[in-house]
């Protein structure tokens, strides 16, 4: 099993200085599961020496299983859709193994409200029961990758997903909303999909798990990072205007209540990272 060649996601906020303290390798579903994985992906890192390394992701709303270990202690659970950044502080040795289900993929495996994990960390014998206890044994025990995403997928196939049309449409609208800054209005992304903003609301909620209004600003705040990244955005009011801002001073409100930063403190930390 290849490795697949793939930029780091949008979402990690220090790409940088990422790529200089871990391993990153992705790999590709089965067919069987890819209408519910958009990938499977390790991380290794080796920090004995070196200060500890922090690094934030301006998550997508996706749920992620995942395997992790830390100085030979290991822990085995499923990752809702944080509500705000999302920061993990790496220190010593490490890996972790983890799949990344497409928004509204989780739902079919566990057929509960999406929102219940929204801002947590669950064990998976919490969720699956005995099943997912068995799974915390048995991914430590196999050191090989492809032996890894066999047992993953073993599992994830023996909790007999079905397609679900509704986890479908929600899908698109993220999707839609994604690839579209021009839908900046949580009454655009309804009537686009031929919804009532409750129904929407209530779609995504059960589904992806975080609000119509949450996805349309996280989406614009990944764009604007990216952007300030790679040193094309210096002109706020511009970049606010672009994005769908009524004005500059709201972007930067946004922006440093998600991020943590002005967009001048993240541009110069980003310039400093290179």
């Amino acid at each position: 099993m290849q490795p697949i060649e793939r930029p780091l996601d949008k979402a990690i906020l220090k790409p940088q200085e990422a790529v200089r303290k871990f391993d990153l390798k992705q790999y590709e579903p089965s067919a069987t599961l890819s209408q519910w994985i958009e990938k499977f992906w390790t991380l290794s890192y080796d920090l004995a020496g070196e200060a500890p390394f922090s690094q934030t992701v301006l998550s997508y709303p996706s749920v992620n299983l995942t395997l992790e270990c830390e100085d030979g202690a290991w822990f085995a659970g499923v990752y809702g859709v944080p509500r705000s950044t999302f920061t993990r502080t790496l220190a010593g040795r490490g890996e972790c193994f983890s799949v990344k289900f497409k928004p509204g993929g989780f739902y079919p495996f566990w057929r509960q409200p999406a929102s219940r994990l929204t801002g947590r960390t669950v064990g998976v014998g919490e969720l699956f029961g005995a099943a997912g206890e068995a799974l915390a044994r048995q991914l430590p025990a196999a050191r090989e990758p492809e032996d890894r995403l066999g047992i993953m997928e073993r599992f994830l196939l023996e909790l007999r997903p079905e397609l679900d049309e509704a986890a479908e449409l929600a899908a698109q609208i993220v999707a839609a909303a994604a690839g579209d800054r021009g839908m900046i209005y949580v009454e655009d992304m309804a009537d686009r999909h031929g919804l009532s903003v409750r129904s929407l609301q209530r779609l995504l909620d059960r589904y992806i798990g975080v609000s119509p209004k949450w996805i349309l600003q996280r989406f614009r705040l990944q764009e604007a990072a990216e952007r300030i990244r790679q040193g094309g955005a210096a002109d706020w009011s511009a970049l606010a205007a672009d994005l769908g801002y009524y004005d500059q001073a709201h972007f930067i409100r946004d922006f440093k209540s998600v991020v943590g930063q002005t967009p001048d403190a993240y541009a110069r930390a980003s310039e400093a990272g290179r």
